[in-house]
Order: C-alpha cells, then sequence, then structure tokens
C-alpha cells in the first residue's frame, strides 16, 4: 500500500478562486504526462521536514498534463496552508506524492453531492462524471459567505442542478430536502467540516453515504493494551507498548515507511494486514473495509488480540 508515484512538480498557474481559496495547476517540468486518477483522489503535497499537506484533486482526470488542487487558508491552521499561500510562487518546484484515492465515485444511477467549504474539491470532478454517465444527480454546496465558495463560476453552468447556499444568506445547510426522500438507488458523498459531515451520517440511509474528513473523528476507545507486529518482509517481530502507535514502533525500529497526516485521515500509512484483526481508529475506511480487515492505517489504529503480521 506504500508504493506510490513521487514526483517535483512545476506551479504552472496560481490563481485565487475565492476569499482565502487559492487553486494551484502543477505540471511535470519535462512535460511528461502525470499519473491518472479518479475522483475523489488526492495528493500528498509535500512542503518541507515533517510539514505534509493532503489537497484533492479538483481538475479534469482526462487532463494527464496538469494536475489542479485547492488549498483554503486556515489562520487557526498549523502552517502548511499558509506556506502555501505566502511562499509558493508560480513556477516554484513542489514534491508532490501520490495519487490516492479513498473516496472513490461508485457506480449509481443517481447521487446526491453535499459539499460544505473547501469540501467541493474533491466533489467537482464527481459532478462531471457523473453527468458523462447520464446519471441523475444533485449538488448542495454552502459555505460562510458566496465570496468565499471556490469554483461557484463553474458550477453555474450546471444550472438549477447545483443549489449554492451560503451561510449568511440562508443559514446552515438544511438535509432535510436532499436526505429523507432519498431514493433507494441513490448514493450521496459528502464533504467538508466536522459538523457537516456527522449530521450527514445521523440522517442519511445505512450504506448509501460516502464522507470524506479533513479532520481526525473523536472515536471512542479503550485502554491501549501490548500488541506484537511481525514484518512479514523482513521477518523481524516488535512489540508495540502501550500509548504507542505501530507506525512509531516500526519507525523506531528503522523499517522506512510513507506517513503524512498521523491522525488516520490521509491514508497515506495503509498496509497490507496478513494477519490478525485490526482495532480500527482512522477517518479513511469504510465499515465494509473494517469488517474485511484486510488493511489498516497503522498511524492510528491497534489490534483486536495480541498478534498482527504486516506486509512491511
Amino acid at each position: 500500500m506504500n508504493d506510490v508515484h513521487e514526483a517535483e512538480l512545476v506551479v504552472a498557474q496560481r490563481e485565487l478562486v475565492a476569499e482565502g481559496v487559492l487553486a494551484l495547476t502543477l505540471r511535470h517540468p519535462l512535460g511528461e504526462p502525470l499519473p491518472g486518477w479518479e475522483p475523489g483522489a488526492h495528493v500528498d503535497v509535500v512542503l518541507g521536514p515533517g510539514l505534509e499537506r493532503q489537497y484533492s484533486l479538483c481538475g479534469d482526470p482526462a487532463d494527464h498534463a496538469a494536475w489542479r488542487i485547492a488549498v483554503l487558508r486556515e489562520p487557526a491552521g498549523r502552517g502548511g496552508s499558509a506556506q502555501v499561500h505566502e511562499q509558493v510562487r508560480q513556477g516554484d518546484k513542489i514534491r508532490v506524492r501520490g495519487p490516492r484515492n479513498h473516496f472513490a465515485l461508485r457506480p449509481a444511477p443517481r447521487y446526491r453531492f453535499i459539499a460544505g467549504g473547501i469540501g467541493i474539491t474533491p466533489v467537482l470532478p464527481m459532478l462531471a462524471a457523473a453527468e458523462a454517465a447520464g446519471a441523475d444527480w444533485s449538488l448542495l454546496y454552502g459555505g460562510r459567505t458566496r465570496a468565499s465558495m471556490a469554483f461557484t463560476g463553474e458550477l453555474a453552468a450546471y444550472g438549477d442542478r447545483v443549489t449554492v447556499a451560503p451561510q449568511d444568506e440562508v443559514g446552515l445547510l438544511d438535509l432535510g430536502p436532499v436526505l429523507d426522500a432519498l431514493p433507494e438507488d441513490a448514493l450521496v458523498y459528502c464533504c467538508g467540516p466536522g459538523p457537516l459531515l456527522d449530521a450527514a451520517v445521523e440522517r442519511c440511509p445505512a450504506g448509501a453515504l460516502r464522507i470524506e474528513r479533513f479532520q481526525a473523528e473523536e472515536r471512542p476507545t479503550g485502554p491501549d493494551a501490548a500488541f506484537e507486529v511481525e514484518l512479514a518482509r523482513s521477518g523481524r517481530t516488535l512489540t508495540v507498548a502501550p500509548g504507542v502507535s505501530v507506525l512509531d514502533a516500526v519507525r523506531a525500529a528503522g523499517v522506512e515507511v510513507l506517513y503524512s497526516c498521523a491522525e488516520g485521515t490521509c491514508g497515506t500509512c495503509e498496509t497490507d494486514v496478513l494477519e490478525g484483526t485490526p482495532e480500527h481508529r482512522d477517518c479513511v475506511l469504510s465499515p465494509q473495509e473494517r469488517e474485511a480487515g484486510e488493511t489498516m492505517m497503522i498511524c492510528v489504529s491497534r489490534c483486536r488480540g495480541k498478534r498482527l503480521v504486516l506486509d512491511l
């Protein structure tokens, strides 16, 4: 799960697409084609030692010459968005890893899309895919103000399929009209701030909802217990102590593994589980994927028993 494309790309264009939202177009410095991707995919942008951020691809998947991301400036953030807004200029090179996709658009005859703020970014290419497939779809898009909502110009081309609902004009998003009369064959894709996602989870029929979180979800967990992890590729066995993550234990043993957020939200450290039952604490895997137990996010998830065997 840790084999992924990584390259230094050129910032071919930077454009302010809303108040506090900067869009970057990235290209290969030699004009080589970039890896393919599908709606819902994101990339890791390496801004410096220990400073990596995940951004959804929001351009055209058919365009292999360029990737587009959009970055919301977060004054209360940890510095990544501020660095992009203040220091990254057109012509600069930045290291990008990916793409990977834990929010893939599944085939369906009907879609209901819900986006809050910067959560519009993974949804934007989904709309184009749903339109091309001839699906019945609609989008409910909320934000603080109309001026702070990115890509409204592009969305206008879809006419009344898109409802733009700034909070200062209409209040908080009303999910009732979208979710209370949801057709049985519809899928709901929702991305945005935690309260919006929590409301969607509460109201949406089981099995119909797909969400992507930008911040870790508070999950109730019991006391940690020690367990063993066997690294199948190297034949080593490690003890993961209480309060220590699998990721930290593996890195302390000198095993290199890709990771980024260390909060269970980005999917970078997803690792195949060969034996044992993980205790999932991430915000990436679906309930079905957790039940299958074939992979785990080693930055936060643990073991339900005494031993795991991982493909490391």
